[in-house]
């Protein structure tokens, strides 16, 4: 056969090798109505709700309730914002499925709130991800269902359209989701990995308008704060950049917490600005960049790259006490902004590993 009738087949034949290829399967259908469900309580990031690593039998309905709380909250010294957020934290509750679950979310937004507001989950197929169907005036609720093909760690957030998005966005309104596969998480060598504790840290970024006089301005209402802050926002240079909502979340008694020997799963996101995150004293044995679960995890990253608008999964086991500091290594992020953390780690100390051999003295 001549290299030109080759040329001529390769089309077809790359059309029918990717429909086997599992990237490209889609889940045999379920009838989703007949299914158990679940429901998850949600709880405040940086704790994640109760969940099983690996799956235990078929598919399930996951019950999830999101209510809109519009509130003023301190992100810092001497600043305040009308937080928009899903369930009154910034970021917003993770949500934890395994592959081909359903996840059946009730957006509430009570007539007290001022807005309208939906949901848009990266993690999800169709309908602008869900935002064309959960659209939801003050004194409205919806419900959506969608089914999570891909596992991973994804982000969600509101999405109202035009420059609601960033607005909302850029006041609080997104969390992340996590879908695990069936039969749990797997190493760099295909093993079975499970880690005995997990938090999930977002990366913020808020746009303060200043008065006059250069302190920050508040408002009666999120709305009248809005055209002040779209001309913060123009300059593409926030006025506070923190972890989990506000400066302090996650250091001193916020601090997370873990014991040496401990692997210690982190999910990472931020939905505007990438982010690059560091453990100061440790790394990321695993790391599942772009946030898939499908792919092999990279081993012994020194920083993990959270590009804007995603999640990613870093795993690693402390082997070593002490307090850890977690941080954006851009170092103007961590250290002039305080986009840092904390994580404190008992047990014993290994000198094998790090060990003071001469205190710090007087020169000869």
């Amino acid at each position: 056969m001549s290299s030109s009738h080759l040329l001529f087949l390769l089309p077809a034949f790359l059309a029918a090798s990717c429909t086997h290829d599992p990237v490209f399967k889609t889940p045999e259908k379920v009838d989703a109505d007949k299914l158990p469900h679940v429901e998850q309580l949600m709880v405040a990031p940086p704790a994640l709700p109760l969940h099983d690593q690996v799956a235990k039998g078929g598919p399930v309905v996951i019950d999830v309730r999101l209510t809109v709380q519009e509130k003023k909250m301190k992100i810092g010294p001497n600043a305040s914002i009308w937080a928009l957020t899903f369930n009154g934290s910034v970021p917003a509750p993770i949500i934890v499925a395994h592959q081909g679950d359903y996840v059946q979310v009730t957006l509430v937004n009570p007539k007290t709130n001022s807005l309208t507001h939906n949901l848009d989950f990266h993690a999800a197929t169709g309908a602008m991800g869900g935002g064309d169907l959960s659209e939801v005036a003050p004194g409205q609720e919806a419900t959506i269902r969608f089914r999570v093909i891909k596992p991973g760690v994804f982000v969600y957030h509101c999405a109202p359209g035009g420059a609601m998005v960033p607005l909302h966005v850029a006041s609080g309104m997104n969390g992340a989701i996590m879908v695990l596969p069936r039969n749990g998480l797997t190493d760099e060598n295909g093993d079975a990995v499970k880690y005995d504790r997990a938090y999930y840290i977002a990366e913020q970024d808020y746009y303060i308008p200043k008065d006059e006089q250069g302190k920050y301005k508040e408002y009666d209402t999120p709305s009248a704060g809005f055209a002040d802050m779209l001309q913060v926002m123009k300059t593409l240079t926030p006025t506070h950049l923190v972890l989990n909502g506000a400066e302090g979340s996650l250091t001193n008694e916020n601090a997370m917490q873990a014991a040496v020997g401990q692997k210690v799963l982190f999910i990472t996101s931020s939905c505007n600005l990438d982010a690059r995150f560091h453990i100061i004293g440790g790394h990321a044995d695993l790391v599942w960049n772009g946030g898939s679960f499908n792919d092999k995890p990279a081993t012994d990253y020194e920083t993990w790259a959270v590009p804007g608008g995603s999640a990613v999964a870093a795993l690693y086991q402390f082997r070593e006490p002490g307090v850890y500091a977690f941080l954006d290594h851009e170092l103007i992020k961590a250290l002039v902004f305080n986009a840092v953390g904390q994580v404190k780690v008992d047990g014993e100390w290994n000198d094998d590993l790090m060990k003071q051999v001469a205190k710090p003295h007087a020169s000869e």
